[in-house]
């Protein structure tokens, strides 16, 4: 029974209220993926052409209206993301779930208020709960395959979601950088132990320090095969696999040197 026809002691409910109802549902669900939870319930209305208090006969607050707007978008990205648990390779199962939920999350912002850690956690509770739970899945089948590292938990995985989600949905983000970052950040350490991406150090300027014929102003460590450093400012650089090795960390420092040079001369 309808919550119209309970109101009205069993009284059909009005095709009026029907279309009104509809008509909230429909605006909301373009406003929430808009705009997000900050959306006003005035402008929810006002997409709907109704008055406010049509709006809350039928949902008694705006968190109840958004449940009922996302919990269909949940529970269809749920279900894609459990699918993965059949995929033969884990690793690939449980990185394509990261990808798939930016996807659809990213020009989504419901959706993204949803699964972020931000928000109420009673929210869409159990929709949320279901999704985490597919997702915790795949984490734990790459992990015992060693293709996540095991210091990894569910929550953390969930916290850079949401960054991902965050950074990937500004003006300014570009599509898959940030997801590729973090899936990058999550695989183990390589066999000989060095980080795939070697932490930047700031370097202490040192008169008495060179670094060959290209020296800067101060580089804290000579340069050696084994710990390759930029020649302007002495940061760590990422071992080159093939070619000549690389001598600067950018092309800042490698325009320094070279006006270095020039000004030397």
């Amino acid at each position: 029974m309808s919550e119209e026809a309970a109101r009205g002691g069993g009284a059909p409910a009005r095709a009026d209220a029907r279309r009104n109802r509809s008509r909230v549902l429909e605006a909301a669900r373009h406003a929430f993926a808009e705009i997000g939870l900050d959306v006003p319930l005035d402008e929810i209305a006002r997409r709907a052409g109704v008055g406010a208090g049509t709006v809350y006969r039928h949902f008694p607050s705006k968190e109840a209206l958004f449940e009922a707007v996302v919990l269909e978008g949940l529970r269809q990205l749920t279900e894609e993301v459990g699918a993965l648990v059949a995929a033969p390779d884990p690793a690939e199962a449980f990185f394509a779930a990261v990808r798939l939920t930016v996807e659809r999350a990213g020009p989504n912002k419901a959706l993204c208020d949803a699964l972020s850690t931000e928000v109420d956690p009673r929210l869409a509770a159990p929709a949320r709960e279901e999704y985490a739970a597919a997702l915790g899945t795949l984490l734990d089948r790459a992990q015992r395959a060693g293709a996540v590292r095991p210091d990894v938990d569910p929550a953390d995985v969930r916290t850079l979601l949401s960054g991902c989600l965050t950074m990937e949905g500004g003006p300014d983000g570009t599509p898959g950088r940030a997801t590729a970052i973090v899936l990058d950040g999550l695989r183990p350490a390589p066999a000989d132990g060095r980080p795939s991406l070697p932490p930047v150090t700031k370097a202490t300027p040192s008169r008495n320090s060179t670094t060959g014929g290209d020296a800067g102003d101060g580089a804290a460590e000579s340069s050696t095969e084994d710990d390759p450093r930029c020649r302007q400012c002495g940061r760590h650089l990422r071992p080159a696999r093939t070619g000549r090795p690389a001598r600067f960390c950018g092309s800042a420092c490698r325009q320094k040197a070279h006006r270095r040079r020039t000004t030397d001369r």
